[in-house]
């Protein structure tokens, strides 16, 4: 059986951030391949450089140096417009803080992100309710945020990160505002996600968290080293 290609390749990043006189050196010569189809875990404490090494790979940061190549394609230094059309295109984003708009439904919530992609108003419509069923929530799609629970709100997150099909899902801490149950059910729902073959980053300072994962990787102080 032929190997799976390389997705995300990673060749000596930095990113480093200027306080005053003081340089802060957060991430220090990264380097990492991601398979398409994998399931990685990125374990590491609070200030290892976990979330600033997320964010480089879902394109909402640059590295201060270093290859980043997507698909072969060396993005760390593209335009704005190209890295937010791709950022649109590949990935599909779960937070901690699960960032729905408190003042529309949830499925509303679920289908923003698709309203700056290709799919009609209806057909739109018609993958955030399939979605919301996938998840459970097919009785509380026209229920606002602050009518549901902490874990119902991640899930209309985890139905939001796949309105468009993203090749590469980042979650980063998704159960860290979640009872141990609730926990249990949402990494579930990752693990099938991966199963339906898309690549999933998992981001947590939690080692029974990253035990789902097929591989981990452990970050300490900005450095990476295979678990």
């Amino acid at each position: 059986m032929n190997a799976s290609p390389i997705l995300i390749r990673l060749q000596e990043i930095t990113r480093h951030f200027q306080q005053g006189e003081l340089r802060v050196e957060v991430l220090k010569g990264i380097s990492l391949e991601v398979a398409a189809g994998e399931f990685i875990a990125l374990r590491g404490t609070s200030g290892s450089g976990k979330s600033t090494l997320m964010h480089i790979l879902g394109l909402l940061d640059r590295p201060t140096a270093g290859r980043y190549l997507l698909q072969g394609e060396d993005v760390a230094r593209l335009p704005d417009d190209r890295l937010s059309e791709l950022r649109n295109q590949m990935f599909g984003f779960i937070f901690q803080t699960f960032y729905l708009v408190p003042y529309i439904t949830a499925l509303e919530n679920v289908v923003l992100p698709g309203l700056y992609g290709p799919q009609t108003g209806r057909r739109l419509r018609q993958r955030g309710e399939e979605l919301l069923d996938q998840v459970g929530l097919s009785d509380r799609m026209t229920f606002r945020p602050g009518q549901l629970s902490g874990g119902q709100q991640q899930r209309v997150a985890l139905a939001r990160a796949l309105i468009n099909d993203p090749e590469v899902l980042l979650a980063d801490e998704p159960t860290g505002q979640l009872d141990s149950t609730t926990s249990a059910e949402i990494l579930q729902l990752l693990g099938d996600i991966h199963q339906q073959g898309r690549t999933l980053v998992l981001v947590t300072h939690d080692a029974a968290t990253a035990s789902h994962a097929q591989r981990e990787i452990l970050l300490h102080d900005g450095q990476l080293r295979e678990g």
